[in-house]
Order: structure tokens, then sequence, then C-alpha cells
């Protein structure tokens, strides 16, 4: 979901959602392998900010003319061990996009978003804020998508191992995402909880690099997010 919130200060680290029962992706430490893709992060999220900084700006404006209320808004997703964030994205839905109470997974032509959020979300220049929470360190460049707590508290009743997801940072691309279409639903989440856990078995810089390649044909040929 796009509601606009404000932005007050994350929670603290123990009031994350719970990691679930132990199913063998806990971490423990710092390997020389999360060191290099913490130096990957840093070294190509500079880049990207400095390339898409024109991009952003442009989406921003076009944000600010469509209409009423905040260019940015702020969202809590779970993060790496259950700890919980605030991502920060471009606005793409109306401002009331959740006033009849709970919260949604966002449909295909879903009337709640706007113009200009359409072509946001299709070409996912919303997602470019997301940069800075790689910089802070809350995700990755590649991983698994953070998802609310109220879906993560649905998704692990329903789905084993759901809770391995949080063994890593979160990413805002990933093997699930170049390899399956957006998901809105119990069977797409279970869908794309194989890719990500695939992702988490094999991770490494090389396959880090060829998410990071394909993600452009995934946004522009397959299709970006609704």
């Amino acid at each position: 979901m796009t509601v606009p919130v404000a932005s007050p200060a994350p929670r603290a680290a123990d009031e994350g959602i719970p990691m679930g029962k132990d199913v063998g992706f806990h971490t423990r430490g710092i390997t020389c392998g999360e060191a290099l893709k913490r130096a990957f992060d840093i070294s190509l999220a500079l880049l990207l900010l400095a390339l898409a900084a024109p991009i952003l700006l442009l989406g921003a404006l076009a944000v600010a003319l469509d209409g009423k209320g905040p260019i940015l808004y702020w969202q809590e997703r779970v993060g790496r061990e259950g700890a919980v964030f605030w991502i920060c994205k471009l606005r793409t839905m109306r401002v009331d996009a959740e006033s009849a109470g709970a919260p949604q997974w966002a449909a295909l032509g879903d009337p709640r978003v706007t113009r200009v959020g359409r072509i946001l979300r299709r070409l996912r220049i919303d997602e470019l804020p997301q940069i800075l929470n790689v910089l802070k360190g809350e995700m990755s460049l590649v991983g698994p998508r953070p998802e609310r707590p109220f879906f993560v508290e649905y998704l692990a009743r329903e789905l084993p191992d759901y809770a391995a997801r949080h063994a890593v940072r979160p990413g805002i691309t990933g093997w699930a995402q170049v390899n399956y279409p957006y998901g809105a639903s119990l069977e797409d989440a279970r869908n794309k909880l194989s890719f990500d856990l695939y992702y988490i078995k094999h991770a490494g810089l090389l396959l880090d690099l060829l998410i990071v390649l394909v993600t452009p044909k995934a946004v522009v040929i397959d299709g970006g997010g609704r």
C-alpha cells in the first residue's frame, strides 16, 4: 500500500517482528562475505544516487504537480531479523488510499494509484528513495523485498519458513523480483518465497551483480510494479 504517513522514529530493535521457529538461516556475527556485500551496496548505492538524482527530482516534481499531498511517504517494513524500519518512497497513491481501514495489497489497475503514480510504479522510479535506506544499512540493493508487519504476521502463519526471509537485509530488487511478476495474493507470496529462499542459500556478489544487471530488463520489458 502506498498511504502517506508521518515519519516518526523507528521502533527499537526489540520491538521487531519475531523471527519464528529456527529454520537454519539465523545470522551470527559479520562474515567476510557480508562485509564485501556491504561494501558493494555502499559503492553502488552512491553511484546510483548520483546517476538517478535527475530522474528522482523529475519524479518528485511530477508528484508535486499532480495534486495535493506529500511527495514522499514513509511506511513501516520488516527487515533483517525482524527489525522494523521506515521505508521511503515517492508517493504514488491518493492520500486517502487506506481510509477504509485494513491494509491491502495493490491490485492490477488499482484505482487508488494516481496518474503520475502509475508511470512511476511502471518504471519503479518510486523505489529510488530507498537508496537512502541502503546507505543507512536498513536495506541492501539485492535481497527479498521488505513487507509490512501486518502482512508479515499473516504470511508467517500461512507459509512455512517465511520467517527465513529475514535472515538477510531486504533489497530494492531481488531474485524473486526479476523472476516473478508483482504478487498480491497468498499464492503469489508462496511462489516468491521459493525464489527468496534460493537467493538466501546461494547469495554472493556474483549473484547480486547478475540480479542488478537483469533488473532493468525486468522493469522495462517484463513490466514493473502495479
